[in-house]
């Protein structure tokens, strides 16, 4: 456990020294990867939760984020267009408060509707259902306590391989240099049951 904070940590200062260099050059928002780790790290104060608030008080603010979340797979490619998306709880076996975290930020519907038009390797489809699930509010209640940057996101299909979703992204960098964030938020191994903390 110690040996991972401390990767995670150092990973933490590497990518900050990138942001440094990246302020006030006027160049393209970057492209984040967090693996959220367990969902208690959205009510813990510990050396990650600590980097990651850190790390948002040094980002430029974005116009929008996206986020690319381990945790909505879907068939087929799927945006979300709510305007107030909801806050989704898609775990069990946790403490109460973390099922009572709420993340309100705005949705970003005319960001979503940029995306489906912007993508020619797949049918983007709209999707008002869907919300916040915990791989995008536990990492961004951190970066972003203040939820008022507007956010959408972006599934995974499921059922495409690997070159599949490298061409999507390459369809989406243009989002970057238009000031939206983008993030990626999941894990390398997901088996919290073999875990002892």
């Amino acid at each position: 456990m110690l040996a991972g904070s401390i990767f995670a940590l150092s990973g933490l200062q590497a990518m900050r020294r990138q942001l440094e260099a990246l302020e006030g050059s006027g160049e393209r928002m970057p492209v984040l990867f967090l693996g959220h780790g367990s969902p208690m790290n959205a009510i813990e104060d510990n050396d990650f939760t600590r980097a990651l608030r850190q790390w948002g008080e040094q980002l430029l603010r974005p116009k929008a984020i996206l986020m690319v979340s381990a945790h909505w797979l879907t068939r087929g490619t799927h945006v979300l267009t709510a305007e107030k998306p909801r806050t989704i709880h898609d775990m069990y076996g946790f403490p109460d408060e973390v099922y009572r975290i709420q993340y309100p930020a705005p949705g970003a519907p005319e960001w979503a509707a940029e995306v489906q038009q912007m993508v020619r390797t797949t049918q983007v489809l709209p999707d008002e259902s869907w919300g916040f699930d915990h791989g995008t509010w536990s990492v961004l209640k951190w970066l972003f306590p203040r939820a008022d940057v507007p956010v959408f996101q972006l599934s995974i299909d499921y059922y495409q391989p690997y070159e599949f979703h490298w061409r999507l992204a390459q369809e989406l960098r243009d989002l970057r240099q238009r000031g939206v964030l983008i993030v990626g938020s999941g894990n390398l191994t997901h088996n919290l049951r073999m875990v002892d903390f």
